[in-house]
This record gives structure tokens, sequence and C-alpha cells, in this order.
């Protein structure tokens, strides 16, 4: 696996939207998530999600998706760029979906994420692009169904994150859980 890549692009939205747009760079504050994000806050803020359990902890903070599903959705004739999917980290050099939950993303030179799950696409990514629901949801050889969306963390350390800052990854002690829906 490898344990090094970098960021390509920073996103963020005050209100919720599905597309986030580049920034020059976020603040990731610890135990909320990112500075002026609509879904920063340490119980959720998915707007689903509060319908159902506002008092719930917030495990998806920080949104990271990998570039290379970019490239991957370009081949069967998609049209999808950093920021398009809610994502507020775009990386490269990751496979973040191979990370166990856990993982501690060090991101730039001060912030860190730990990695508590997989994000389920949900039927707004259609509205984005028809199709593209089926285009992030496959099938591994075993049948396990893969969710290619990206990956959810919470703010451990905060500081300031920016394109081209390096990635470092800090795999958990212990058993290696795989990731789940959060």
């Amino acid at each position: 696996m490898n344990t090094s890549g970098s960021i390509l692009s920073v996103n963020r939205d005050s209100e919720h939207r599905f597309s986030k747009p580049a920034a020059t760079e976020i603040t990731l504050i610890a135990g909320l998530g990112i500075e002026g994000d609509a879904h920063a806050g340490a119980t959720v803020r998915h707007l689903h999600r509060l319908k159902t359990d506002a008092a719930a902890p917030n495990l998806r903070q920080v949104h990271l998706i990998h570039s290379e599903l970019f490239e991957e959705l370009e081949s069967d004739g998609f049209g999808v760029s950093a920021g398009d999917l809610g994502e507020n980290v775009t990386t490269s050099g990751i496979d973040l979906l191979a990370l166990p939950r856990g993982t501690r993303l060090h991101l730039g030179d001060e912030a860190v994420v730990e990695v508590t799950g997989l994000r389920n696409p949900c039927s707004q990514i259609n509205r984005f692009e028809p199709g593209l629901m089926k285009a992030v949801i496959g099938k591994a050889d075993d049948g396990a169904i893969v969710r290619k969306s990206g990956i959810m963390s919470v703010v451990t350390v905060g500081g300031v994150v920016r394109p081209g800052d390096a990635i470092r990854v800090e795999l958990p002690a212990g058993d290696q859980v795989p990731l789940e829906v959060v």
C-alpha cells in the first residue's frame, strides 16, 4: 500500500449543495471539520441524517475522494472533476478505499484526519450526471458491493491544508478493520 500521496484540490461550501467549489486553502478544526463548510460540527450536519438523529456524532466532517476515480469515470464517458461530488479534499496516489478504519491521514504540515468509513453515494449523484450512481457502485470479485465515492473522516488535529500539500498515511495499530458506510 502506498503510504504517501498529495492533495490536488480543497473544496468547501457554506451551503448544503451537492458540489463544492474549489478553495485556495481550507482550515481544519479539531472535532468540528472544515471552517466555513456546511458539514462542520461535532454532531451530524448531513440534512437527511439530521432528521433521523440530530444528536449523533458527526463521523463525516471531511470527505476525501481519490482523483483516480475521475479518470475511471472519464473512461466510462462521465465528466467529473474535483469538488463535483461534494468532497472537501481530492487526493492523488493513495488507494483511499483500501484504508482500514482508524487510519490517520496527515494532510500538509499540521492537519490530521482519522478515517471513519465509506461515503454511501445517494440518488443526488444521478442529478449531477444521469447514470453516475451506477458507475460509482461496483462489485468485487466475491460479489461484495464496492462504494467508490470516497471516504469520510473526522479532524483530530487542526491546520491549514492547500492543493499541492503532501499526505502521509499512518495505519492504525492492531487489527485492520475494513471500512463500512458511515
